[in-house]
């Protein structure tokens, strides 16, 4: 079982896949610390812009990716909309109390995740997850054992997925029929849970007696099919993240889209 999406490949596949998971942690943590709206604001938009022209998917599959991320920001921003803090008040009925800075900050705290999570979307989109493992052990020193221990549990997961198919349609043809209520959860584990178990125990045995036998201690200096090296699009990735870090930053200051600066309850 296998599902293939169409796309090309952009310079932002080029780059080193442990470099580019560095910058993005880094990242992740500087945005924690950025408690201005109006700069969040700009490098979503931005985040946003890179996502759908740089990711090699088309505009149509970009936004299929993106829209669960709206039910995210909702989720997240009307937690504090609805019952947060403030001195300028909008409207309150019984618990819910909305005041200027609630909005603002919930909005703010709805910004964050969403860019968080389109960050790591285009991360997904534009890494092949074999490379970033190679990148693991060339360039960050991560244990062969572990690295492809990681690689073997992710190709079992469409062959298990497969199997559940492949049984689900062999009850169908013998004409069992599902339970209802309880009962049915009982029969379920029986029916799925049980054989897909004995066989990925049987598997995970095997791949591991393969392992051990070719050597795969991490102790050993290997050689590697593929070569994950640096290249000058890694300058231009860090370079890129700098300019949209300085150029949201001036927009902020200069084009404000919020009327509002800290959103810091106190400031």
């Amino acid at each position: 079982m296998s599902i293939h999406i169409d796309h090309k490949e952009t310079w932002l596949h080029t780059i080193n896949p442990s470099f580019k998971l560095l910058i993005m942690v880094g990242l992740f943590i500087f945005m924690l610390f950025i408690h201005y709206l109006n700069w969040l604001c700009y490098l979503t938009l931005i985040f946003l812009f890179l996502l759908a022209s740089f990711s090699g998917y088309s505009y149509r599959t970009v936004c299929l990716m993106v829209l669960p991320f709206f039910l995210v920001f909702v989720s997240t921003s009307s937690s504090m909309i609805l019952f947060g803090k403030g001195q300028t008040t909008w409207l309150k009925w019984g618990l819910i109390h909305i005041t200027e800075e609630s909005y603002y900050r919930g909005i703010h705290i709805g910004l964050r995740a969403f860019s968080f999570a389109t960050l790591g979307l285009l991360f997904a989109l534009t890494t092949r997850p074999v490379m970033l493992i190679y990148s693991l052990m060339q360039q960050l020193g991560l244990k062969p054992k572990y690295a492809y221990s990681f690689l073997a549990g992710l190709r079992l997961l469409p062959i298990m997925i497969e199997e559940f198919f492949t049984i689900r349609n062999a009850m169908k043809i013998r004409g069992v029929k599902e339970q209802r209520g309880i009962k049915s959860l009982r029969q379920k584990m029986k029916s799925y849970l049980i054989p897909l178990l004995a066989q990925s125990i049987r598997r995970a045995h095997r791949i591991a007696v393969a392992m051990e036998t070719k050597g795969f201690h991490g102790n050993e200096k290997r050689t590697y099919f593929y070569k994950a090296s640096f290249s000058k699009y890694d300058g231009y990735f860090i370079g890129s993240i700098l300019i949209v870090l300085v150029v949201s930053y001036y927009a902020s200051i200069h084009l404000p889209l919020f009327p509002t600066g800290d959103v810091r309850y106190g400031n």
